[in-house]
């Protein structure tokens, strides 16, 4: 039977109208030997969602592929025979909590999109679940997003990050979803994320002496890729607009 194309769009068109995911519940069962359990872990869920989203276009014979590199997005290549576009990552959380998983390294992506500045293009779905005592696990809400629709600055930072000891670890995201963010509002646009992407290049210290020429290794990179040139303004000048005013 012939693989069918979808975008990453068609996907959670067909996931929410056709499958009714947001209508069904299931349960994580392991075994090992004669016995056998059912995960009531919630952290759990996050990376089976990847493998169970797999595990859904085999079923529903969607054509993709999968990344080889599983540091850095996407999981899956919906176009098989394009890589550089329908990038789909996934990203799972529970609902119950703020989202607690990475984007990416940040030192990684500030390289990656510079090299393959069609990664800025890449589709999030991300699954916001419920699992009760006895296991039982429900989607609560599923998002497609842009990447500078999920992340916002921080206090310190023009990125929200995870720091540890002063160093710079991951890319973290903000709570999207909320009409009434406490601190910080997310960003609006691509060139307000790469604003904060410059400036935090410059404020790291390990990734301080690329940061007077990182803008200029984008723009070169993205305008060769999509034929567009990009304005990216300064940190200074927006950096005001993220906070949440009472």
């Amino acid at each position: 039977m012939a693989t069918i194309n979808m975008t990453a769009q068609e996907v959670v068109n067909t996931l929410i109208t056709g499958d009714r995911i947001l209508e069904i519940s299931g349960q994580i069962k392991f075994f090992l030997g004669d016995v056998k359990i059912i995960v009531k872990q919630k952290d759990v869920v996050g990376n089976i969602m990847q493998e169970w989203l797999e595990g859904w276009l085999k079923k529903r014979n969607v054509a993709y592929s999968v990344n080889p590199n599983s540091q850095m997005p996407p999981d899956f290549f919906l176009t098989p025979e394009d890589h550089k576009r329908n990038l789909l990552e996934i990203k799972a959380f529970n609902s119950d909590a703020a989202p607690g998983f990475d984007i990416a390294d940040f030192t990684m992506y500030s390289e990656e999109i510079i090299r393959e500045p069609y990664m800025l293009d890449v589709d999030y779905l991300i699954f916001g679940y419920q699992m009760s005592d006895e296991g039982v696990v429900t989607i609560k809400n599923v998002w497609l997003k842009k990447v500078w629709e999920i992340t916002r600055r921080m206090a310190d930072w023009p990125l929200n990050l995870q720091v540890k000891k002063d160093v710079v670890h991951k890319i973290r995201p903000g709570v999207w979803y909320s009409a009434k963010p406490r601190d910080f509002k997310m960003f609006t646009c691509l060139e307000h994320f790469l604003s904060a992407m410059e400036e935090t290049v410059y404020q790291n210290e390990d990734t301080r002496k690329k940061g007077s020429q990182w803008k200029n290794r984008f723009l070169a990179s993205y305008k060769a890729f999509t034929g567009k040139t990009l304005v990216i303004p300064k940190w200074d000048e927006i950096k005001d607009s993220y906070l949440v005013t009472r």
